[in-house]
Formats: structure tokens, C-alpha cells, sequence
């Protein structure tokens, strides 16, 4: 991604009411945030990714953010737990193959970037990384099963 087309997005960012995007390539991610003065800044990180989604217009997805919501109100969040969502509608794999081990169990401490499982979207695999360095407390979805938009998959006491 060139610089020009960072600066175009940091752009439509600041004029529009949408607080973050989260863009993935071949090469890696780059996230923009607004920060609490309300002027966006792009943050970069260059992690390998296996296969990247497609973008969705934030238009979308912020309308499907209310409904996505009532998964979580339904699993109790225990206290100093942090939840690893789904970013995306699909089918979560807690390992790279059937018959390979599972990414991450209950009691395993994580670091941020550290994939934890997968979730297949239109025949594309996704890797889902922790974002928070702790220790798994609880896995909210079985294997295979499908996932919504911001649905938690895990459950994280940040050590």
C-alpha cells in the first residue's frame, strides 16, 4: 500500500463517523483509529496473514453491529476477562486441520499476534490472533461451528 492511498483513508476517516478500519492484504494489516481528540491515525502492523477477507463497507457492518451483540449478552464475560471476537461471519476451526492439534485450550497464555484459531469465510481461512497477552479461560464456540460478526470465541484473563 503506497503512502498516497494511507493518507486517503486516514482522510475519509476523519470526515466520516466511522471510528475504526481494519484493512488486511497479502502482506500484512494496517488499522486506522480515531484517537480521542477525533483526528484518525494509521497503525501498521506487518503480521503474514494466510488469506485476507474482503473489506466491507463500514456502512454494513456497523448495522449489523446491534444484532451481532446478542451472542455476547447471552455468554457470561467473567470479571478481568478480555473476549477475542470474530471479526467476521463463518466457521470457526480451533486447529489448521482436522487432524492437526488445536491453536490455543483452556489454561494456554497467548500473545498478542498469536493465532488462536481460524474462521472460514467464503472459502477463505482467516486467522484470528489475540490481542491482549493472558491465559485462555474459556472457549465459547465447538469446533466447525458457525460464528457472527463480533460473536467472542474467547475468553482471555490478561496477566
Amino acid at each position: 500500500m503506497h503512502f498516497d492511498e494511507i493518507q486517503r483513508l486516514v482522510q475519509l476517516i476523519e470526515e466520516s463517523d466511522v471510528d475504526e478500519l481494519d484493512v488486511w492484504r497479502w502482506w500484512g494489516r494496517i488499522r486506522i483509529r480515531k484517537n480521542a481528540v477525533g483526528t484518525a491515525a494509521p497503525v501498521v502492523a506487518h503480521a503474514p496473514v494466510v488469506h485476507a477477507p474482503a473489506s466491507a463497507p463500514a456502512e454494513p457492518s456497523s448495522a449489523t453491529a446491534p444484532a451481532a451483540e446478542a451472542p455476547s449478552a447471552s455468554e457470561p464475560e467473567e470479571a478481568g476477562t478480555v473476549p477475542i471476537k470474530s471479526p467476521m461471519v463463518g466457521t470457526m476451526y480451533h486447529a489448521a486441520s482436522p487432524d492437526a492439534p488445536p491453536y490455543v485450550k483452556v489454561g494456554d497464555v497467548v500473545e498478542p499476534g498469536q493465532t488462536v484459531c481460524i474462521v472460514e469465510a467464503m472459502k477463505l481461512m482467516n486467522e484470528i490472533q489475540a490481542e491482549v497477552r493472558g491465559t485462555i479461560t474459556k472457549i465459547l464456540v465447538d469446533n466447525a461451528q458457525p460464528v457472527e460478526f463480533g460473536q467472542p470465541l474467547f475468553l482471555v484473563k490478561e496477566n
